[in-house]
This record gives C-alpha cells, structure tokens and sequence, in this order.
C-alpha cells in the first residue's frame, strides 16, 4: 500500500491558500503525499515567487482554470465565488480521475477544502473528505447558526437584515453589530447576495465531511467552539510551525525589512499591513502615511502595488524625505518572520484571522482597522474578548484620521495591561500546539483517522 495522498484544493484567494498550505506541510511531516490545486492565475503568481530549490516534493503543485477569463477581476469576490462554483468541482473530478487512473502514481484517499462544492465529490468517488475551515471559530458558529437567524427574525431568509441590531450567538460570546454579519460587509449589494447564498450551501456541504477542521485553538475560542461541537480545532498554522517555508505566498516577499528591523530597538517598531485586498483611496492613505509621521515611531509598513486606487505615486509630497531615517515601506513583508522579531512593538491589521493568529502567537498587540468580511469579528474577538488591542475610530467622514492614528499608537503602547494580556495569550497557544496540547491531540486524531 502506498502513502496516504491527500489532494489539498483552497479557496483561490492569498488568505485561504496560506492555511491551507501550512495544514499540508504538517501532513507531510506525518507521511503524507499532497496534491496541492491552485487556480492557473494563482499558480503563476506564486511560482514567480519561488527561489531555485524552494519546492517541496512531497507537494506537488497544480494548476487548474478558475473560469474567469485573463483579464477579469480577482479582486471581484462575487464573481470569483460564481465563476469557482461553477469550473472548480468539475476540473477536480478530472484530477483525481487522471490521478487514480495512473499506474505510477498513488491514488487521493482525502479531500481537503474549504469549498462544500468539491467536498462532496467524496462520497461520489469513495474517498474520505475534510473540510478545513481557515476563518475563527466564531464566524464559522455565525454561519452554522443562519437557519436561527431567520427563525428569530434577525435576518431575512436572503441575508438582508430586518433591522440593524447588537445580538449575541449566545451570552458567552462578544455582542456583535448585525451589520457586521459576514456576507454583509462586502461593498456593494450583488457580492452581498452572493456571500449570503453561497456561504449558506457551503456551510451545508462542509456539514457532511467526514472530518470539519478549524485554525483555531480551545484556548483562543472556547465559546465560539462550544456552539459547533463537531468542529475540531487544531491551530495555530503558522509557517513557524513547518519545516518548509510556505509556498502560497501571491507576492514575492522583501526580506531586506528583516537586516532593518535589526537595527531598531527592542519593541519600537509599528508594523502596518493590511493584506491583500485592502484599498485606500488617496485621502485615507494620505492621512495614514502623516499618522505614521506624527506617531514619532520607527514603522515597517507593507504597501501592495495594488493598495490604492490612484496608480501614480500616492504618497503625500516630501513624505519619504522626512521619513527616512524611521521607516521602511515594502511590497510584501516575510510577516511571520516580522512579527516574530524582537523589535516590532505592535501591528496596525485589518485584522485577517491569518494576520490575527500570527500577532497572537508572537505576543504583538493590536490597532485594529478591519476592512471586509470576518475582519470586523476579528476585531471584536481582539479587543472586547481577549482585550490585547484597541479599536481605529473613522470620523464624521468615514476617515481614520492621522490625529486617531498618533493618539491610538501612544495609548496602546503605553498599556501595560494589554502588553501582560497578549503576553499570556500567547502562551496558552504555544501550550495549544507543543506535544499534548489540544490542538496537537487534534491534529493527531485527524491524522489518525482520515488513514483509516
């Protein structure tokens, strides 16, 4: 009998693909061969990434069509989800058939996804499926708990709300916005329709998987996961905690930051990244850039070709001059790597959960500034559950202004409190994941039992 071989197929965007990455790396540690399927546009992207020997061979990377044509838009969430709905289950069927098929080649025995639509290709061929959920356990309880929400007259039965509120999945967990609801924050009403629909089939598909996995640990969301008892926790899945450097990275990573930080002081330094998909128009990224000036702060700060809407140079006049001597901007950070450095003192986030797992596990408070989706969940978990951040205010004009920037750097770095509380939250995650830990006690039963 050969090895187990799973085939690994994410979500086509940077904050699925990572996770979902770092769960294969483990697997292969535990003597598993993985299949690893990215869009053809993602996979062109990651490959020019990669440094001579970078490649894993236990992960063999694939490319597949996402169903948009080359020059559509990616960023455009409700169409990725329709186009990856429609192509995706199919051209994974094809793989597999073409893998199983072959006389040199180990046949898949597990189904890895995030995606309902190629989960349920298992039960169809005869093989074992896990779905692997890459947000925090509180946004998965909010979407396995939408059924109540209509019942309760919270929402209407197509995710449009019936009046904006605060609620509660229930009294142990953080109150929450009603407009904050996942597939509500997105910008305009169509992607909203499709968040809704396709976040309510997914959450029934994934339901039947044989195993419903979670990046998350019991130290982190206790409440959250007591309302989805049949998900299993096993994060943390941070590039830390591979052999191998990750492989999903969309962006090529600009490592001279690091030789920087090196010469800052202890706990100095503002680390500012936003992900991948944040964009700020030039009166928004203006003030931020004069927020950072007037903090008085060394500052690494991650600007994306693609975060603002204005392709000239954004930045305000004479800004890089003045700044010089205290800052650093990159495309792309190594942020694992960032965050894990002994001078960073705290991150301004939009508050992504990969971003926010990785700040928790290095014992780096937060300014929160979320921007779509599960961010502003994030943001509660960080700051009303956890307490180990501070919420960015906008003003009357839906700006965050460089006068709320300067002021929210000061008072969280002069926090003790908050400094002691993620101190010890990062903690109880590396008890979470060393040997006996939860979410290691997780991961092995998983292991275990997809081989059987």
């Amino acid at each position: 009998m050969g090895k187990p071989h799973a085939i690994v197929a994410p979500y086509p965007v940077q904050g699925h693909v990572i996770p979902h990455m770092e769960l294969s790396h483990r697997l292969v540690n535990c003597g598993f061969k993985i299949t690893f399927v990215n869009t053809e546009y993602n996979h062109k992207r990651i490959a020019a990434t990669l440094h001579n020997g970078q490649e894993d061979n236990q992960i063999h990377m694939v490319a597949i069509s996402d169903g948009l044509l080359a020059a559509e838009d990616r960023n455009d969430i409700g169409k990725l989800t329709e186009a990856v709905i429609r192509v995706l289950p199919r051209e994974v069927e094809t793989l597999i058939k073409n893998i199983n098929g072959s006389d040199n080649q180990d046949d898949i025995t597990c189904i890895i996804s995030d995606m309902g639509w190629v989960l349920e290709l298992g039960p169809k061929m005869g093989i074992q499926t896990a779905a692997f959920f890459t947000m925090g356990a509180g946004p998965v309880a909010l979407m396995s708990n939408i059924t109540k929400l209509i019942d309760t007259g919270i929402i209407n039965p197509d995710g449009t709300l019936i009046k904006d509120q605060i609620v509660q999945l229930s009294t142990a967990m953080p109150a929450m916005k009603t407009s904050h609801f996942i597939w509500l924050c997105f910008h305009d009403l169509n992607t909203q329709k499709i968040a809704f629909d396709s976040t309510v089939k997914n959450t029934q598909l994934t339901e039947c998987a044989n195993w419903i996995l979670c990046n998350t640990s019991y130290e982190l969301e206790p409440a959250a996961l007591a309302l989805i008892p049949n998900v299993l926790p096993i994060g943390p899945l941070l590039a830390s905690s591979t052999l191998g450097q990750s492989l999903g990275h969309f962006w090529p990573e600009d490592s001279t930051c690091l030789t920087w930080l090196n010469q800052q002081p202890a706990r100095s330094v503002v680390y500012v990244a936003f992900g991948s998909f944040t964009i700020f128009d030039c009166i928004q990224f203006h003030e931020l850039a004069l927020g950072l000036e007037l903090s008085d702060k060394p500052f690494l700060w991650v600007v994306r070709p693609d975060m603002t809407k204005e392709s000239s140079d954004a930045y305000p006049e004479g800004f890089h001059d003045r700044v010089a001597i205290r800052a650093q901007m990159v495309g792309w950070a190594p942020q694992q790597k960032v965050l894990s450095h002994p001078s960073i003192a705290c991150f301004i986030s939009h508050c992504g959960w990969n971003s926010t797992l990785e700040s928790v596990s290095n014992g780096v408070p937060f300014l929160c500034w979320p921007y779509f989706a599960d961010q502003f969940s994030n943001q509660s978990q960080i700051c009303d559950v956890w307490k180990v951040g501070l919420e960015l205010n906008k003003d009357q004009s839906g700006i965050v202004s460089q006068k709320e920037i300067k002021e929210k750097v000061e008072k969280l770095l002069g926090c003790d409190g908050i400094r002691t509380r993620i101190s010890e939250l990062k903690e109880k995650v590396t008890k979470s994941l060393s040997h006996g830990g939860s979410s290691s006690r997780n991961f092995e039963m998983f292991v275990d039992g997809i081989q059987k």
